[in-house]
């Protein structure tokens, strides 16, 4: 009995310890669309909350402290039979070591967004075929958010779920929906993994690592070092640029998008000199924000 007993606490502990990686807040805005029953709406947004918070994504343990807090918007644009289209947008954030603050990693509209659901049906998902359009663009962003997360703990450390997200655009290079080929778009999930994994923008991971663990971890107890490793890391993706990479390249815009406001907010104590030479990396590798890295300048 009492092994009866051991046994099952240790079931017990196992089926809340491994998985459930995500705690996604969902929400499905279908305010676009007139004259339909209002209900499926809500039961699909039930459906993709669950899916996205009890999917097993990893074989890794996760407290409930630890879970990566992230956010969908679903924008129902049209809704047809069992047909609907619209946008999705995917946010996450990460904390920072010892305080309250936590940061954006990702920040993303995804326009391309067209699936088949039946009110009440499950969820299914298999890393191996395209079976829903809906599950395998869940999935996708379910393993960049953990990829990114990942990389930003360790070095490279998002590698296995970034390949995982690999899979899935390749499984689905046949399907009918866009988002997934490399001809239809240079901004799109082809694009946004094939960045990320292409050796020749390894610096813009590599970014990610120092610039959150080394720096921004750090800055609590030691705020003037931690600013020093965010300045240094920039050299990193001003190396790239430098390199004249595509100017499609969708992933580091995607991170300069997230960072933007953030680097002006660390440097806004900065002295001087460091305060000037950031906001000359800044302006030459993100032109389009020119304005706003200006108040670095003023502070």
């Amino acid at each position: 009995m009492k092994k009866a007993v051991i046994l099952f606490v240790f079931l017990f502990i196992s089926i809340i310890s491994v998985g459930q990686e995500l705690r996604c807040n969902v929400q499905v805005v279908s305010s676009q669309i007139q004259g339909t029953n209002k209900q499926v709406f809500q039961t699909l947004q039930t459906a993709i909350y669950e899916f996205m918070n009890n999917t097993a994504w990893t074989n890794h343990v996760y407290s409930n402290e630890e879970r990566i807090e992230c956010n969908i918007l679903i924008n129902l644009q049209d809704h047809s039979g069992d047909e609907f289209t619209g946008s999705i947008q995917v946010q996450s954030n990460r904390p920072t070591y010892n305080t309250s603050y936590n940061t954006t990693i990702l920040n993303y509209k995804d326009d391309n967004l067209r699936f088949n659901y039946v009110e009440f049906e499950s969820l299914e998902f298999t890393i191996t075929e395209h079976r829903s359009n809906l599950t395998s663009v869940l999935a996708y962003y379910a393993y960049i958010i953990l990829g990114l997360d990942y990389d930003t703990f360790s070095l490279m450390g998002g590698t296995e779920f970034f390949q995982r997200a690999e899979q899935i655009v390749n499984n689905a290079q046949n399907a009918q929906e866009k988002g997934w080929k490399a001809f239809e778009s240079r901004k799109n999930r082809y694009w946004l993994i094939e960045n990320i994994l292409n050796d020749r923008y390894r610096g813009i991971r590599e970014f990610l690592y120092r610039y959150h663990r080394l720096g921004l971890d750090v800055m609590e107890s030691k705020d003037a070092q931690g600013r020093s490793e965010i300045a240094e890391s920039l050299d990193l993706l001003q190396k790239i640029y430098r390199q004249k990479p595509d100017p499609y390249l969708f992933y580091y815009d995607l991170i300069m998008s997230a960072k933007s406001d953030e680097l002006v907010n660390v440097f806004s104590e900065s002295f001087m000199a460091e305060a000037d030479r950031v906001y000359k990396i800044l302006v030459e590798i993100d032109p389009t924000r020119s304005d706003k890295y200006k108040k670095i300048k003023q502070q």
